[in-house]
């Protein structure tokens, strides 16, 4: 089958190869034949090392396919079933599954970093994430399938595999946005615009947007955004709406330490601040300690939107239903596997678009 392959990490192209196989399901796992996958900057990560990624791999994370194969002790799925797939999949059985977090198991991750599932050239070669959805298929544990119905248009639920997911839920699950609150989001690419998703959903009075790019500032409006300037511009904004005293919510979603030091102190005293964009592991932020004391605010890392794929991905389903979460604006951009280089190249440019979607044959 055909993938694209990442051969280092630090390599700025993908190599694509037709003679990539995946290993066979085990007891507990499924092949998933991918039908859609989300070009995220979490896989530029992957690329250039800012997020851990084994190499040579298959890149990709954010995908939805059907079911082909299901190992002799999975119960829960069948061939034919459409599945949203999750690089976080909860094994149900260990202590931050048993405490409602299961967004931070690691059961089934740590099993990825030493059991590869694809053959390329016939050498064992991993899938970032546990997951390697820049490929036609791929094997992954049953836990990491999430049912749909079946009417679910594929590219639609792969949005929700990882963007919408982490930007919405860190609004409703992490923040948890009081209605009539004010809201700074730092960062409206596609994870941003999921965050100003969420705010609205919340009923947050107020929504700023603020990013680099002028032409993000109209598209974040339409997704819910009231208000919209460059980093530039936030200082003066946050004068007229709030008298200077800052935002009760102000969310980075680039993980830059200039960045999250900025939604600090657009934050007022007592206010919440949240970090959703996934950071280096050297890049280090730096607060005193008498302001940590005395601002009593709270800062609160959030990992993929402190999200319960099970309860969540049908909600977020449910919510695109009735017409009150867009995603079908957030895709900018159709592309196949054959173009994802020219798609992350247009990504790492900084550009506009908000999600290019790789459509499967």
């Amino acid at each position: 089958m055909k993938a694209a392959v990442l051969n280092q990490v630090g390599d700025d192209k993908l190599e694509f190869r037709d003679d990539v196989t995946t290993t066979a399901p085990g007891p507990g796992e499924v092949r998933v034949k991918i039908k859609a996958c989300g070009v995220c900057h979490s896989d530029l990560s992957a690329m250039d090392g800012t997020l851990p990624a084994l190499a040579p791999g298959v890149v990709g994370h954010e995908g939805a396919g059907e079911v082909l194969e299901v190992g002799s002790a999975v119960t829960t799925l069948a061939p034919g079933d459409h599945v949203v797939i999750t690089f976080v999949p909860p094994c149900g059985n260990c202590t931050n599954c048993a405490n409602g977090q299961t967004h931070l198991c690691i059961v089934h991750t740590m099993a990825s970093f030493v059991s590869p599932r694809f053959l390329v050239g016939g050498a064992p070669a991993f899938g970032y994430a546990g997951l390697g959805a820049f490929a036609e298929e791929l094997v992954i544990p049953a836990d990491g399938a999430i049912k749909i119905d079946k009417d679910v248009p594929f590219e639609i639920a792969a949005l929700v595999a990882c963007g919408v997911l982490t930007g919405v839920g860190a609004v409703l699950n992490t923040a948890k946005v009081e209605p009539g609150s004010t809201v700074a989001v730092i960062g409206c690419g596609g994870v941003g615009v999921s965050v100003i998703q969420g705010a609205r959903l919340a009923a947050a009075a107020r929504i700023v947007a603020v990013d680099p790019i002028v032409e993000k500032h109209e598209v974040a409006k339409k997704f819910g955004a009231t208000h919209a300037c460059t980093p530039e511009g936030i200082a003066e904004l946050n004068n007229q709406l709030n008298g200077g005293l800052g935002f009760d919510y102000a969310f980075d979603v680039v993980g830059h330490p200039s960045t999250i030091r900025s939604a600090w102190d657009l934050t007022r005293r007592g206010g919440h601040v949240v970090v959703v964009g996934a950071g280096r592991g050297d890049a280090m932020v730096q607060f005193s300690a008498q302001e940590l004391f005395l601002h009593d605010k709270t800062l609160h890392g959030s990992f993929y939107g402190t999200s319960n794929v099970r309860r969540d991905v049908p909600r977020l389903l449910s919510l695109w239903r009735e017409g009150r979460l867009d995603l079908e604006s957030m895709i900018s951009k159709r592309i196949r596997l054959d173009d994802v280089n020219e798609g992350l190249q247009a990504l790492r440019s900084g550009g506009s678009l908000i999600r290019q979607v790789i459509i499967f044959d």
